[in-house]
């Protein structure tokens, strides 16, 4: 059994404890092969949130002030997590996610770059830059009451199905951002649908 296995099961333990924890659509994330699992973001506990309701092992990319926490930097180095140099342009950690991808794994991504707590961050398109240069599907998920955790609050993880993110290769980047929008649209949707 791994760290992360050990991980998982704690925080799982946690937050079916501490809050009313569900998870819907699971089935839709495949469990072989390249997936990017795209999630909107609130809340510090969100990543923890989606994976725990992820069935599969799942690497997020991590701002790299996180890996110079003491603690919590060799923590989430042990939970699959990388690092992301956001003043460098992340280029990076998009190339270090396409390994992953290739390789067959899961990467869990915020398309909205950080958390959103206005509501009004505007979608970024390394999701559907991933999806695109590997081939791999987009699963959209939306985590739903994390904005105001309390203790036995409702929390949600939703899964939508997989969709594939195409690029012409004799377009411009106008491809890119509407499977950015279009991956937004559905973690949005997935929202609402839960209200």
């Amino acid at each position: 059994m791994t760290f992360y296995d050990v991980a998982k099961m704690v925080v799982s333990a946690f937050v079916r404890t501490a809050f009313r924890y569900r998870v819907v659509g699971a089935e839709n994330v495949p469990l072989h092969g390249g997936v990017v699992v795209a999630a909107n973001h609130i809340s510090n506990l969100d990543p923890p949130l989606l994976g725990v309701a992820v069935p599969r092992p799942v690497s997020y990319m991590a701002k790299k002030e996180l890996f110079a926490i003491p603690v919590l930097g060799p923590v989430i180095s042990h939970l699959n997590a990388f690092k992301v140099d956001r003043d460098a342009g992340g280029t990076a950690a998009l190339r270090a996610s396409l390994r992953l991808l290739k390789e067959g794994r899961c990467v869990g991504i915020f398309p909205e770059g950080g958390r959103n707590l206005t509501g009004t961050n505007q979608e970024k398109a390394g999701a559907a830059f991933l999806a695109a240069a590997s081939g791999a599907p987009v699963v959209p998920a939306a985590i739903v009451g994390s904005r105001k955790l309390r203790p036995f609050a409702r929390v949600t993880v939703i899964f939508g199905e997989p969709l594939h993110i195409v690029r012409n290769r004799k377009s411009d980047d106008d491809d890119l951002e509407k499977g950015a929008t279009q991956i937004m649209q559905r973690i949005r949707a997935l929202e609402e649908s839960n209200r």
